[in-house]
């Protein structure tokens, strides 16, 4: 090849574009490395830098400190000290044991054991024999609320259907039991260790009749379940309970209207009516019972029931006002009231407060508030249309009342006879509370009309002694205390205060009217507190326990 020929190949080859290879320096290894001007000198001994994140020197953060070892629940905690230290909770001479008497009602031992705290209270004292693989939980907690259920429906405190929730289910053996009673809903909640998950179960009271005959049945199937001489199976308690649930009452329909006409006869009688005022508060008061039951098969709420209960006897006093007829129209008014004055929501409202019960006990007060503004509804519209078209009734004649000490205390026994009946009781307890209504209404004459004692004191004396009595004859013969009191009390319901009040405000006498209902208001707390203070009083000379029972009746301290 020539010298010309090479030069030709020579420039060829210059202008081809050069390989990777070509450019290949072995001095730069990446794009990213830094140029030889701008190196920054690097300090004998430093460690050569193996990923961009690690965290620059000057910047190292402290390492947090190792965990606690994972232990038990129950090891003390690493900040614990016993100098700092609670004093311990038990005393060096130990925690006081409570016993119960064997022979004491079932209610009075269940009432004192729910008083006191959980931690001491006794074990349970298996009454039932257990069945095969132990009680069925759910079994037992649900014939307890059912029991509970018929008890709350019927009218009991709350204290009392907690106590004989309670005792059932330490009856089968449940411990750790806790009942929660409210105006509707009933609960309780059962936990069989303190590892294991509790079962809790509810029921909602729907609907409430009175029906004294079926509680007392609740009753003695609680002091069967309690006996421990009676065995009573989960499935024989059942039976039972849907025997006293399909239970029919004991007095029919016309029986119970005519004991409404009889009760509002009597009331007018107390208050210083005669034969015809007997008669006339008779039928209008069984005029409002039938009219009440029309509007209850309407599905009318209870509240214009009792209005329009009350219209039929304040009508017949006008008309008696208007015809201008001797005789007293007041008492024809007023006793027509007392067939209607819901005492016994009154009293289980004010027991509930005074047990600690506060919401039942503010529902069950709110429910008679109703209720009476709904008697004080239909009387005022009748007594204002009766002024209004000149009926002339005198609100002073309360204070002329006619003393008659042998026909007041048969009248007041009538009442309380006929009230019993309207209560659905027991046949064999009528002649018992009709004997304590009668001496409830000696009480309170003798102080207030012989001694000249103001009536609302008279009162709760009369209504202490009839809870005082009410509870005698409740432990004698096991049962609820209701039927011997509930009844009774009927006599001293401010039937004759309720309507002079109405009537002074019909007649724009607001101030004289407000006083007067104030003092019924009056007389209605004293019944209450009266029955449950005679209740207390018994109580508290029974004997049901050690000396540490007391320290169970602390239920709130108030800090």
């Amino acid at each position: 090849m020539s010298f010309r020929e090479r030069c030709e190949v020579t420039e060829a080859e210059d202008r081809k574009p050069r390989s990777d290879e070509a450019r290949y320096d072995p001095e730069i290894t990446s794009e990213f490395a830094i140029p030889a001007g701008l190196d920054v000198p690097r300090t004998v001994g430093e460690a050569e830098t193996t990923s961009e994140f690690t965290v620059p020197k000057g910047l190292h953060t402290p390492e947090p400190p190792s965990a606690e070892p994972e232990g038990s629940a129950f090891s003390l905690p690493s900040t614990y000290s016993a100098e700092d230290s609670l004093v311990a909770f038990t005393p060096a001479t130990g925690v006081p044991l409570v016993s119960l008497i064997k022979d004491a009602p079932w209610q009075d031992r269940m009432r004192t054991m729910l008083r006191m705290p959980v931690a001491e209270r006794p074990a349970p004292e298996q009454v039932q024999r257990e069945e095969e693989g132990g009680p069925a939980v759910p079994r037992v907690l649900d014939l307890t609320l059912r029991i509970g259920e018929l008890l709350l429906a019927g009218g009991e405190g709350a204290e009392d259907v907690e106590a004989a929730m309670f005792a059932v289910c330490r009856s089968y053996g449940l411990d750790r039991c806790e009942p929660n009673v409210t105006f509707t809903l009933l609960s309780i909640s059962h936990q069989p260790s303190l590892v294991e998950d509790p079962v809790t179960a509810s029921r909602t009271v729907r609907r409430r009749g009175t029906d004294y005959t079926r509680l007392a049945a609740v009753f003695r199937l609680v002091d069967d379940l309690t006996d421990p001489e009676t065995h009573v199976s989960l499935e024989e308690a059942y039976r039972r309970l849907a025997e006293i649930r399909r239970n029919r009452h004991p007095y029919p329909g016309w029986a119970l209207t005519l004991a409404g006409g009889l009760l509002a006869g009597a009331a007018s009688v107390l208050v210083g009516g005669d034969l015809i005022v007997f008669v006339a508060a008779a039928v209008g008061a069984m005029l409002g019972d039938r009219l009440a039951w029309l509007c209850a098969g309407r599905g009318l709420p209870e509240f214009y029931q009792f209005t329009v209960a009350a219209m039929p006897p304040a009508a017949i006093g006008v008309a008696f006002a208007l015809a201008h007829v001797d005789v007293k129209a007041a008492a024809v008014v007023t006793g027509g009231l007392f067939a209607l004055l819901p005492g016994r929501a009154l009293v289980a409202g004010v027991q509930d407060g005074l047990t600690g019960f506060y919401i039942t006990a503010a529902a069950r007060l709110l429910e008679v508030l109703y209720f009476f503004v709904g008697i004080v509804a239909g009387v005022l519209v009748v007594l204002y249309f009766g002024v209004k078209i000149g009926g002339k009734l005198n609100p002073d004649a309360a204070l002329i009342i006619n003393e008659r000490p042998l026909i007041q205390i048969a009248a007041s026994m009538l009442l309380s006879l006929t009230f019993a009946v309207l209560l659905q009781q027991e046949r064999s307890t009528v002649l018992w509370v009709t004997l304590n209504g009668g001496v409830a209404w000696t009480v309170y004459g003798a102080m207030h009309y012989v001694a000249d004692i103001s009536p609302v004191a008279s009162t709760a004396v009369a209504a202490g002694l009839v809870g005082l009595f009410g509870q005698l004859l409740s432990r004698y013969r096991f049962a609820s205390a209701l039927p011997y009191t509930t009844a009774a009390i009927g006599p001293l319901l401010p039937g004759s205060a309720t309507y002079f009040g109405l009537l002074s405000m019909a007649q724009n006498e607001v101030d004289k009217g407000l006083v007067s209902l104030a003092n019924a208001a009056s007389l209605a707390m004293a019944i209450a507190i009266g029955v449950n203070l005679g209740s207390e009083i018994f109580r508290l000379f029974l004997r049901v326990g050690s000396a540490g029972k007391r320290r169970a009746a602390k239920r709130t301290r108030g800090f």
